[in-house]
């Protein structure tokens, strides 16, 4: 890799046609050297408005058209992978209401560390309009499985955070799981592979977002969990292969 790595930033994007642009400005006013939407099969206008506010917008069956689509957000990253060209890759989440140019320029500025693989965000979270209390599956399922399973991994504020870095050719040799376990699964495999030093964390400040309804976070909670079993070799669960291995 060069001295001043390129930098591709790749949001997942479903439905978010209010937030997404606001996204995507303050990707392009960054360090990044392009800024990838994904859009996956939206209905609204996420597409137009990330394509009026300067992204390059990808639908995601037009990445790698000869797989078949396999739903989820992994798939999004996955595929968002396969397009990006910098040897970094910084992931947004398309819903996030307070980014700015330094979250990525933060999470881009771990990797003066040779060792570092895998940079995730730390910030406060926002709930139902007071500034804290969000995170609810992070505390409730994935920080204790993790703590008792892997505890090898260093503890991170927010190990399921939607905002976080990877470089690409550490990416490409990893699985991806196909829905909200990516995060959960990506930290796991990364730290096994390169070793606990390659994991690395950054105060972004304080994230809001749309917090979901608690019936939408069983699904999420219960894919999370099922992710970290699984990499402990307690259960499976749908993935997609390293794109290494698919060349």
């Amino acid at each position: 890799m060069t001295a001043n790595p390129s930098v591709s930033v790749v949001i997942p994007a479903l439905n978010e046609e209010t937030t997404v642009a606001n996204v995507v400005r303050a990707a392009l006013a960054s360090c990044a050297n392009e800024v990838i939407v994904v859009d996956s099969d939206s209905t609204d206008a996420t597409a137009a408005n990330a394509a009026a506010a300067g992204a390059t917008v990808l639908n995601w069956r037009d990445i790698a058209p000869e797989v078949p689509v396999q739903p989820g957000k992994g798939e999004a990253l996955w595929r968002g992978v396969r397009a990006a060209r910098g040897d970094i890759v910084v992931f947004l989440d398309a819903d996030v209401t307070t980014v700015q140019p330094a979250w990525v320029n933060g999470l881009v500025g771990e990797f003066v560390d040779k060792r570092v693989q895998l940079v995730k965000a730390s910030y406060s979270r926002a709930l139902d309009g007071a500034p804290s209390g969000g995170g609810r599956v992070t505390e409730l399922t994935a920080k204790p499985l993790l703590r008792l399973l892997f505890p090898h991994i260093p503890e991170l504020d927010q190990p399921l955070a939607g905002e976080y870095a990877i470089r690409r050719e550490t990416a490409l040799e990893v699985p991806f799981v196909a829905g909200y376990g990516v995060e959960a699964g990506l930290l796991i495999d990364v730290a096994t592979l390169h070793g606990p030093h390659s994991i690395a964390q950054v105060d972004l400040g304080h994230k809001a977002h749309r917090n979901r309804p608690l019936t939408e976070l069983t699904e999420m909670s219960e894919t999370v969990a099922r992710t970290i079993l699984a990499r402990a070799g307690v259960l499976d669960i749908p993935q997609r292969s390293p794109w290494a291995q698919l060349r």
